[in-house]
């Protein structure tokens, strides 16, 4: 049986998927939230949020994301950063997949991944579970209805959290994974109910199609100011960083939080929705977000809740620290009708520093910008990934690297060709740790870095005084209306100045010994802006 709307030339029929029990073609919210429940996949929340658990995997599982190692892609892929698997390991493994669907209900949802109708992907997820199909109708765009009628998929994703991958059949690390076939068009998902690793994956496919095309794939959020789009900012950063608290500015108007694309024509968001952390989320400091928490449709993904009432406990981190809600864009007030902007105006580079030794914002040359755009130093912060229980400091190559397929220079490239053309301004903002490393000193304080970014976007940070920062070369506010002068230097927010000293040494050591690799591959210009 098959209930929905869908092109009737494409179905999974057509696409060669038979023997499935009831298959559900592009249900709405209300009746995938009915679906959710009556299969006992979650709970009906407060205002009609979905609460839901993803059992084991609370997180993204990158050990066990493979990239099919076809002819079409051999020479353009990143292979020291993609897992490859044998295409012939990925037929069995489809196969094998599709036996074990047999039988069973799945949820068709035929999507957008992208706002500018000339550059977007059109996505087909097939789901097991109903609350996965509303985390992607969620996350990823919704065409009107009339445009289901001719409806075909560029790309399919199908995850099945309940098919069990077989390492040595399947050519996997585990009974976990997730395989992209370029060749072939498909994405296979299983033994995960983690959502993420749904839109992660649609985010890889335009990591590498787009670049192709010239266009710059971004990990970022975006936003411009109020009537004027030209004045653009996009934000980077891994996740923990910032990237949704702060681009979600009521000042500004929010073009999306976590996935764009620059184009010749300007920034465009990738998705229909945002994916915020929940920890620690208020009604006080970030009154926009947490309000969704509490509005129809809303996935609210591994928190705390009391079992009557339904109240949310946004301290309790004891299911994970990665305690998530997915939302439409539009639960934000200040969000973009049409989620497309201008060329960036500023770019802010995003880091989370569990060292304590960077400052809370840098203003950098463009040679520097792509030094740090490359080397994407951050902490990963618990949760985020499998295993993650305090923060690891990482480099992940252009603050993303779980989802880059290309080698770092393609991205970086055409982010330097697109800054001289357009004439960005960067800046590297830390919200990490200020006062000393983690475990010692605190949390660089929101409100300190919103005055500064407020600062940097309207123009003003230009007409302070800067220095020179000793460790990095890059240029550092001296003093800063309503920023407390101590925390623009970070030497001077610890105790002892001689265990800062001793820090910053370890930490240009790691910056030195990561750039490393990218030495043969770049220009002199930003061998030069490189760490001495």
């Amino acid at each position: 049986m098959t209930t929905g709307r869908v092109n009737p030339a494409f179905t999974l029929e057509d696409q060669g998927i038979t023997g499935l029990g009831n298959v559900y073609y592009n249900l709405l919210e209300p009746a995938l939230i009915e679906e959710a429940i009556k299969r006992g996949e979650g709970e009906l929340g407060q205002g009609g949020s979905f609460l839901v658990s993803t059992g084991e995997h609370t997180g993204r599982s990158p050990k066990d994301k493979f990239v099919v190692r076809t002819p079409d892609v051999e020479d353009t892929i990143w292979w020291e950063n993609n897992k490859p698997m044998d295409p012939a390991k990925f037929d069995v493994l489809y196969a094998d997949m599709i036996e074990h669907m047999k039988g069973r209900d799945f949820f068709v949802e035929d999507l957008y991944g992208g706002a500018d109708p000339e550059n977007r992907l059109d996505v087909r997820t097939i789901t097991e579970l109903a609350w996965h199909g509303l985390f992607c109708r969620t996350m990823l765009r919704r065409p009107e209805l009339n445009e289901l009628d001719d409806f075909t998929a560029d790309f399919t994703v199908i995850n099945c959290p309940s098919f069990k991958a077989d390492p040595e059949r399947h050519g996997c690390r585990s009974e976990t994974v997730v395989a992209l076939n370029f060749e072939k068009k498909l994405i296979l998902i299983g033994n995960t109910e983690y959502a993420g690793e749904n839109k992660k994956g649609v985010f890889t496919l335009l990591n590498y199609i787009l670049p192709g095309k010239g266009i710059m794939a971004m990990h970022c959020s975006a936003n411009h100011a109020p009537g004027n789009p030209v004045d653009t900012a996009i934000f980077f950063g891994l996740s923990g960083t910032g990237k949704t608290t702060l681009s979600a500015d009521p000042s500004r108007v929010l073009i999306g939080d976590d996935e764009h694309g620059w184009s010749d024509k300007g920034t465009f968001n990738f998705e229909g929705g945002c994916y915020a952390k929940t920890i620690n989320l208020s009604a006080e400091a970030e009154p926009e977000i947490y309000a969704t928490t509490f509005k129809f449709g809303t996935v609210v993904e591994n928190m705390v809740y009391d079992p009557h009432t339904k109240v949310l406990d946004f301290k309790d981190s004891s299911l994970t620290e990665n305690m998530r809600c997915a939302y439409p864009l539009e639960y934000i007030s200040n969000a973009s009708e049409t989620a497309m902007g201008g060329h960036p105006k500023n770019i802010i580079l995003l880091t989370c520093d569990a060292f304590g030794v960077l400052p809370p914002i840098a203003r950098l040359t463009p040679a520097q910008a792509m030094y740090h755009f490359l080397s994407g130093f951050t902490s990963k912060t618990p949760g985020t990934e499998v295993g993650v229980v305090e923060p690891i400091p990482t480099f992940s190559t252009c603050f993303g690297a779980p989802f880059m397929p290309r080698r770092p220079e393609a991205y970086g490239n055409l982010l330097r060709e697109k800054i001289a053309k357009h004439g960005a301004t960067c800046w590297l903002v830390n919200t990490g740790w200020t006062g000393g490393a983690f475990g010692v000193g605190s949390r660089m304080p929101i409100k300190a870095t919103r005055n500064l970014l407020h600062a940097a976007l309207d123009g003003s940070l230009h007409d302070v005084e800067f220095r020179t920062d000793p460790n990095f070369g890059f240029e550092v506010p001296v003093s800063v209306p309503d920023v407390a002068d101590v925390l623009l230097d970070p030497r001077k927010t610890w105790s002892v100045n001689e265990e800062y000293d001793a820090q910053a040494e370890k930490l240009v050591k790691m910056f030195k010994e990561n750039f490393e690799q990218y030495l043969p591959y770049i220009d002199d210009d930003v061998k030069a802006a490189a760490i001495k």
